[in-house]
C-alpha cells in the first residue's frame, strides 16, 4: 500500500487540505475563463476536493490518480451525492498514455511528487484542446522542511524556472500568482509558512 493509499480514508478529515482546496478553486475561477460545456481532467485528484469545488463549472471532469485507494473514496463521494459528471479513473500518466481530450487541466501539490516534469508538461500540452487552459498549484521553492527527511520530490519550484518549461512545451499566455499560504510545524516543532502558487497558461489555437 503506498503512502496514499494508506492515507486516503482520512484525507478529508483534514481542514487545512480542505481550505487549501477552496483557495485554489476560487483563484481558478478568477483566472481561467469559462464557457458552457468544457470538459476537465484534474490530474493526481486525491479525493477531489478540488473537483467538488469546481464541478458545476463543467459538463465532465476525469479525476486521474495513480492511489487505488484514493480513487476508491473519490468514487463513492460521488455515488453517495449522486453527482453525474464526475468520473473518477485509476491511472498512472506518469508511466502510461491516454489519449482523452480536454478543455482544462489542473492539478494541486502534485508536480512537486512528479520525477519527470518535463515529460507530464508535454503530456498535458497533448491532452488540452486547442486554446484549452493548464492550471498548476504548487509549492514555491522552499528548504525542504515542508516534507522532512526521506522526501525524494521536488522541494518546490522556482516560478520562473518552471514557467520557462511550459513556454519550452509550447504552451504561451504564462501567468502566476500566489493563491494560498500553508502554516505547518516541520519536524523540529517550528511553525513555517509555505506559500502557494497558482500558474496558469493556454495552449495555442
Amino acid at each position: 500500500m503506498s503512502e496514499f493509499d494508506a492515507k486516503a480514508r482520512d484525507w478529508d478529515k483534514n481542514q487545512r487540505y480542505i481550505d487549501r482546496s477552496k483557495a485554489v478553486a476560487k483563484v481558478i475561477l478568477q483566472t481561467i475563463p469559462f464557457k458552457k460545456g468544457m470538459k476537465a481532467l484534474e490530474y493526481g485528484s486525491g479525493t477531489a476536493l478540488l473537483s467538488f469545488a469546481l464541478k458545476d463549472k463543467f459538463e465532465e471532469i476525469v479525476l486521474m490518480d495513480n492511489s487505488q485507494e484514493m480513487t476508491t473514496v473519490t468514487a463513492e463521494k460521488i455515488a453517495e451525492q449522486n453527482i453525474l459528471n464526475m468520473k473518477p479513473l485509476f491511472f498512472d500518466l506518469e508511466h502510461q498514455d491516454y489519449s482523452g481530450r480536454f478543455d482544462v487541466i489542473y492539478n494541486q501539490m502534485v508536480m512537486h511528487h512528479v520525477n519527470d516534469v518535463d515529460s507530464i508538461l508535454s503530456k498535458f500540452h497533448s491532452l488540452l484542446n486547442p486554446g484549452g487552459y493548464l492550471a498548476i498549484a504548487d509549492l514555491y521553492a522552499e528548504d525542504g522542511s515542508f516534507h522532512g527527511e526521506g522526501f525524494n520530490g521536488h522541494l518546490g519550484f522556482e516560478v520562473e524556472q518552471l514557467s520557462a518549461k511550459l513556454k519550452e512545451a509550447g504552451y504561451i499566455n504564462i501567468k502566476h500568482q500566489q493563491c494560498y499560504s500553508i502554516q505547518k510545524t516541520n519536524e523540529e516543532g517550528k511553525v513555517s509558512d509555505y506559500p502557494i502558487f497558482l500558474l496558469t497558461a493556454k495552449k495555442s489555437k
